[in-house]
């Protein structure tokens, strides 16, 4: 199948790639014709691993394009994915521009009948708008199909190729039928194909990631009131993991969640409710907890120095999550700029996204190369970002580098009995 990926983000990327492995002629498209050329040369913007590998191979064997001429691409192809990136609004809402002036573009340079998918996590009616405005410019045939993804960052080819479930929204089971084929390489021995109207289709997207998010928060909150009455979270977690009704994921108290979706798309998902007037109470609250959850973190560190002027701590990890380099909304962000507001000095280190937060943070925290070369002469140590490089160090290196033995772990990935042992002062979420 000729296929067309508009927008070269996180999901763009992924899908083409994923689409080319499995034999279909893919061309990505994007208006920045620096990345463009970039990726023609191998050269990949994100940090996902598994996709250079995709990339190149199927650039190698020709099924994988990238291109900045978006008429070419629309009338060469018959599937067109739309996937360019739904930005935060300050108001909390989702920024559509970038969808309908792609839709727009479509409208008015396609010349036969296209099947149009929705790709960009967008809200509920959004497709709608996008049938009007191709509508507006054009009057060859085409329909436009709700088709959410629901890909985890640092194992986005995974999910791809082995998908929980694939969600296609359509008003009719002509262009249904058509994703469903081209997903069937993806769900022969995996997840089901769930067909359903495309406002519902929006909507699962949403509710997908709040429900997550929620979960987070609700563990962040007993965290901090384990703190209060001396309880000890991690036996909460697993009591709660073992219950058949609740299971294991997204049960990790920590420092709070980021990214590119959880943030932004609860807040999308609350204003969604302004705009219908209702009030997502519940959303409302997972928001608040999520956005104090990284400042009850520094009040830790406040509370063991007292003044933080002229303290030199290290941390680990930028990204908000191991296995990307994104630092959208990631709890480091918040927790340094309060760090050096207060005085404190600050040296980062992080495997992916070093390069990401000196256009960050430029000059106003320092930059290691290595985790150890990070804890030279440091009062403490911040684990922010759970990576895998981190749970087993040796810690009677680190403490001869350190001028003060303290560990400020954020994602409790340490015993703190074994760290008290050697001669560490440990501080945890919710232990």
């Amino acid at each position: 199948m000729n296929i067309a990926v508009i927008g070269t983000g996180y999901v763009g990327l992924v899908a083409g790639a994923c689409f080319a492995e499995s034999g279909n002629d893919v061309i990505c498209v994007d208006n920045d014709a620096a990345k463009i050329e970039n990726l023609k040369n191998g050269v990949i913007p994100i940090y996902e691993p598994g996709l250079p590998e995709l990339i190149e191979r199927n650039i190698r064997e020709e099924r994988l394009t990238f291109s900045t001429d978006l008429e070419a691409a629309i009338k060469k192809t018959f599937v067109i994915f739309i996937a360019v990136g739904t930005p935060m609004l300050p108001s909390g809402a989702a920024d559509l521009g970038s969808v309908y002036e792609v839709a727009s573009a479509i409208g008015r340079v396609m010349d036969r009948y296209k099947v149009i998918v929705t790709k960009s996590t967008v809200p509920v009616g959004t497709t709608e708008q996008i049938q009007a405005l191709i509508r507006k410019e054009t009057k060859q045939p085409f329909d436009v199909v709700a088709n959410p993804e629901f890909l985890k960052q640092g194992s986005a080819v995974e999910d791809f190729m082995k998908p929980d479930r694939i969600v296609v929204g359509s008003a009719d089971p002509r262009p249904a039928e058509i994703l469903r084929d081209l997903y069937a390489p993806f769900v022969r021995t995996g997840g089901p194909v769930l067909l359903m109207d495309i406002r519902s289709a929006e909507m699962l997207k949403y509710a997908a990631n709040a429900f997550l998010a929620a979960r987070i928060s609700f563990m962040n909150e007993i965290a901090n009131l384990c703190e209060q009455v001396g309880a000890d979270v991690e036996m909460i977690r697993k009591g709660l993991a073992s219950d058949s009704r609740i299971g294991p994921a997204f049960l990790f108290p920590g420092v709070g969640f980021g990214g590119s979706c959880f943030p932004k798309d609860t807040r999308a998902l609350i204003q969604t409710g302004v705009q219908q007037e209702y009030e997502m109470k519940i959303l409302q609250a997972v928001d608040t907890v999520n956005t104090l959850q990284a400042l009850r973190f520094v009040d830790k560190i406040r509370s063991h120095y007292g003044n933080l002027s002229g303290k030199r701590l290290a941390l680990w990890g930028l990204s908000f999550k191991p296995r990307t380099n994104d630092m959208r909304d990631a709890p480091s962000i918040t927790i340094i700029e309060t760090l050096l507001q207060e005085g404190a000095a600050i040296v980062a280190y992080d495997p992916a996204a070093i390069e990401d937060a000196r256009q960050m943070f430029e000059t106003r925290i320092e930059y290691s190369g290595a985790n150890y070369a990070c804890l030279e002469g440091v009062d403490g140590l911040l684990v922010v970002t759970e990576w895998q490089a981190f749970r087993n160090p040796n810690f009677e290196r680190m403490k001869s580098l350190m001028n003060q033995p303290v560990i400020f772990d954020g994602r409790n990935i340490y015993d703190p009995a074994h760290l008290r042992e050697l001669g560490f002062t440990y501080y945890g979420i919710g232990r």
